[in-house]
């Protein structure tokens, strides 16, 4: 549980200095430039002895959908929305990471599916406070698709990793999620991408640095190996972890506004929502 609240607290800057410091880069071609750090990050570690080919496929597959076309798919929904938009239609995560485990295992618990409803109640008191601008349809279509792609690799991970050759660490083989990510992103860059044209100042590569090898490579990694420790429920509160810190962060280092008294009610809803989702059954 650590490891996923660790990392909500990394993420939560993302927003901001996507918004923020990116704006006008090609969406197509960040996703694509973290996706490569990220590789770079985990290529000295990689370890393939002893690996099925299918299970090698399998793990390629898994990162393409989870990080390249949800990396595609977000990126883009900044073109279209403000950054607490973006948050906002985040929110979903947990209900689908919820059914996308019901689904797989043939059941629903139903201390997840409260769990994830708090997880989304808490969310919700954050940031619905004010009307959205941009192009909502478009955005709201792209962000869950979005979130469709990070709850159904969470999920997949999970039941991948016990199929790994005995004595093999996750870093020795996440290079792979991470080569069909940003084979998937590359290949949509095609289409929308003039790599010859762009040009970062230095603060803008600065930031693609910070996302891609910490928020992108060391993030993810530890988001999934995080996501074996814990219940899905869990899992689920833990994808709106990031809603109310992204809040505070933007109050605190990107100089926006924000209710505290909101912050404070939606953490305590999630809160709940992991008692319930950890105790309920012990009860």
């Amino acid at each position: 549980m650590a490891l996923l609240l660790l990392v909500s607290f990394i993420w939560a800057f993302s927003f901001g200095l996507i918004k923020g410091r990116l704006a006008g880069v090609d969406p197509t071609a960040v996703a694509t430039m973290r996706l490569g750090l990220a590789l770079l990050v985990f290529l000295p570690w990689f370890r393939p002895r002893r690996l099925p080919l299918r299970l090698a496929v399998q793990l390629a597959a898994l990162g393409a959908v989870q990080f390249g076309v949800m990396y595609l798919l977000y990126q883009r929904a900044f073109v279209y929305l403000p950054a607490y938009a973006v948050v906002l239609f985040t929110l979903t995560t947990p209900l689908y990471v919820t059914f996308a485990d019901a689904l797989v295992e043939r059941r629903l618990l139903p201390r997840y599916a409260v769990a994830a409803l708090f997880a989304l109640f808490g969310g919700g008191v954050v940031v619905l406070n004010g009307s959205l601008h941009g192009d909502l349809l478009t955005g709201f279509l792209l962000m869950q698709t979005s979130n469709v792609c990070f709850a159904a690799g969470q999920i997949a991970w999970r039941r991948l990793r016990p199929k790994f050759p005995p004595d093999t660490s996750d870093a020795s083989l996440f290079a792979l999620p991470f080569a069909g990510a940003l084979a998937a992103s590359f290949l949509g860059s095609l289409f929308t991408t003039d790599w010859a044209a762009l040009h970062l100042a230095m603060s803008q590569a600065g930031v693609l640095v910070y996302l891609g090898v910490l928020s992108s490579g060391a993030c993810f990694f530890w988001w999934n190996h995080g996501a074996t420790r814990v219940n899905a429920g869990t899992l689920a509160v833990f994808n709106n972890v990031k809603v109310p810190l992204g809040v505070a962060c933007s109050l605190v280092f990107f100089g926006e506004s924000a209710d505290l008294f909101r912050i404070a009610c939606g953490g305590m809803l999630m809160v709940f929502g992991v008692w319930i989702a950890e105790g309920w059954s012990r009860i």
